[in-house]
């Protein structure tokens, strides 16, 4: 009795050209050559008795048929990934690639704690880590999670809340022996802001506030504006260039060791939610699904 798919390598050449949009990018991707796999499409469509792609010297197209095949092919190589990622580390290590993007504030100062005891555990687990202010697109990137700030827009992603991090204004002392220490809300007004500009919307970040039991959001008016790396605030601020609002969990050591001063705490009790989110339907190895566990456990059970 003959092999009953013997020919998985050619639809998989079939594939890999369509969604490199050429042999020679398919071939490229594959590891051998356009002539190749143009054998390759030959055996296949004289196998199943039709067209699956018309060639010219210029363009590539899929027949109705190709598409039809295609849609299953692609299908059941999915289940074959989920078989295999369903199995990772049963019996044994979990090993494997998990990509995880975070923001410059979270990435420097919360998520090693948090990573640490992961890799220690999971060894041959390579964590490939993206710290940058920007909002990757997890599926067109090819990231496995990221953690995001702020209150999440119905995507249809899943999102376990990290923590909800306090704010607080800070100032350097060299700042406050030159232009005094601000006593209310109004004389901060007059005082050197050092507000940010968010990315997403070119827009300045008001400051988070509660005056008198009611949140405010407060636009600071700027001495400087700074964009694209939202810890340069701090750095500006510890340098004496005036006031920034940030996380306490970014300005802690600095307030401990005194290189830079709270200001105005009765203004304080804002935050600013962190969350993990991936998609909910994403084939998710076990090592993903272990990351997760491991720094965002599921509050719900």
């Amino acid at each position: 009795m003959g092999r009953q798919f013997d020919h998985m390598a050619d639809v998989e050449a079939f594939v890999t050209i369509v969604d490199k949009g050429t042999i020679s990018a398919a071939a490229v991707a594959l590891g051998t050559t356009p002539s190749v796999l143009s054998r390759a499409v030959a055996r296949l469509e004289a196998r199943l008795g039709v067209q699956l792609m018309r060639r010219t010297t210029r363009r590539l197209s899929v027949t109705e048929a190709g598409r039809l095949y295609l849609e299953q092919a692609r299908s059941a190589f999915g289940l074959i990934a989920d078989a295999e990622r369903a199995i990772q580390g049963q019996g044994g290590e979990l090993s494997g690639t998990v990509r995880l993007s975070a923001p410059t504030t979270y990435g420097h100062y919360r998520l090693p704690q948090l990573l640490r005891p992961f890799m220690e555990r999971h060894p041959k687990v390579v964590v490939e880590l993206s710290i940058a202010n920007r909002n990757v697109d997890l599926v067109d990137e090819g990231y496995d999670m990221a953690i995001r700030l702020g209150e999440l827009a119905d995507s249809g992603l899943v999102a376990r809340r990290l923590e909800d991090a306090a704010l607080c204004l800070v100032a350097a002392p060299d700042y406050l022996r030159r232009a005094g220490t601000p006593r209310d809300l109004v004389e901060l007004a007059g005082h050197a802001c050092l507000p940010f500009t968010m990315p997403s919307t070119g827009r300045q970040a008001p400051w988070l506030l509660r005056v008198d039991g009611r949140d405010v959001d407060w636009p600071a008016p700027p001495r400087m504006r700074l964009a694209d790396d939202v810890l340069g605030v701090v750095s500006l601020a510890q340098q004496g260039l005036g006031v920034c609002q940030t996380y306490r969990f970014v300005a802690e050591e600095r307030l401990g060791n005194g290189q830079l001063v709270e200001l105005l705490p009765e203004l304080s009790g804002r935050s600013r939610p962190f969350s993990l989110i991936y998609a909910p339907h994403r084939r998710m190895s076990a090592a993903c699904r272990a990351l997760i566990d491991s720094i965002a456990p599921d509050q719900s059970h």
